[in-house]
């Protein structure tokens, strides 16, 4: 099956076209970008196709990958989902609840798979640890944790100015979720969010299955403070999220996996639009608390 990039950001650079690329499942077919140039830098360094118009590729494929910002995914993914083509995105599927809704509709009524790249659940230590907390009872709460400093550091999403706009709740929160979900059940009512030092977001969520947990996310953490723990206290005692010995590209690879599987075997996989557009829903709540505004 053929896949095209669209999206020529740093992320696309680091980790979808080294992932697409040395895909043993699917054949890399071509990139497009909005900036044409980098486009054509990026292609020709894994030696594939520039595209000028994002519907010429979209009709070239099977499928697409997206690594753009949220906004301009979601419009993106509607089109492509509306041409029969897959989709392996990227989170956070939309920045609103509408523009997400707009994906999920499409990829139901085309009847197409799609997987979204929650990087921890596509690392193998993480996935197993995930799926065994899944599988306990008895789980009383939860603490989550992911600080960044990615304004105040050499990163390359420094510049990016969605994550300016949104902040850790929409860049990081969607990582926190994507943990907390499939362990303690789906959110019930965020029962409080609030703001802290810079873009930093504090949560508290009540989940269906009776326990709590509480989220603190933030891109301009000291950089010594840096980091992620998703912690979980219940019956069957305390454990942390492991660490993972892999990279976001072999953590690509394995979601190009999961989408070949969805498409192969007609059968949604957990990370689907739909759990994206679930995550949108929660992440749309609490931004509506954290900057008193409705989404």
């Amino acid at each position: 099956m053929r896949i095209g990039l669209l999206g020529t950001g740093p992320w696309a650079q680091m980790a979808h076209a080294p992932a697409l690329s040395g895909h043993p499942e699917w054949e890399f077919a071509g990139v497009w970008g909005r900036r044409p140039d980098a486009a054509k830098e990026l292609a020709d360094r894994h030696g594939v196709p520039a595209y000028d118009d994002a519907d010429a590729l979209i009709a070239d494929v099977d499928a697409v990958a997206v690594a753009l910002p949220p906004s301009v995914q979601a419009e993106l993914a509607v089109r492509a989902a509306r041409a029969g083509r897959h989709l392996l995105l990227d989170k956070p599927l939309a920045p609103t609840v509408e523009q997400g809704r707009a994906v999920v509709d499409a990829v139901q009524e085309a009847g197409v798979a799609s997987v979204v790249f929650f990087t921890t659940r596509f690392q193998p230590e993480t996935e197993a640890w995930i799926a065994e907390q899944a599988a306990a009872e008895g789980w009383f709460t939860a603490r989550a944790e992911w600080l960044g400093s990615v304004f105040t550091s050499d990163s390359p999403f420094a510049a990016s100015p969605w994550r300016q706009e949104k902040g850790a709740l929409w860049d990081v929160g969607p990582h926190a979720l994507s943990v907390l979900l499939p362990v303690l059940g789906d959110v019930r009512r965020v029962a409080a969010a609030v703001r802290g030092p810079g873009d930093t977001a504090l949560l508290i969520l009540d989940h269906v299955g009776g326990a709590s947990s509480t989220l603190t996310l933030s891109l301009t953490a000291p950089t010594a403070a840096a980091g992620a723990t998703v912690e979980l206290r219940g019956e069957t005692g305390v454990t942390v999220l492991p660490d993972s010995s892999g990279n976001a590209v072999s953590a690509l690879v394995r979601a190009a996996d999961a989408l070949g599987v969805a498409v192969r075997t007609g059968r949604p996989h957990p990370c689907d639009a739909a759990f994206g557009q679930r995550v949108t829903e929660i992440l749309a709540q609490a931004e509506a608390m954290v900057y008193g505004e409705a989404v």
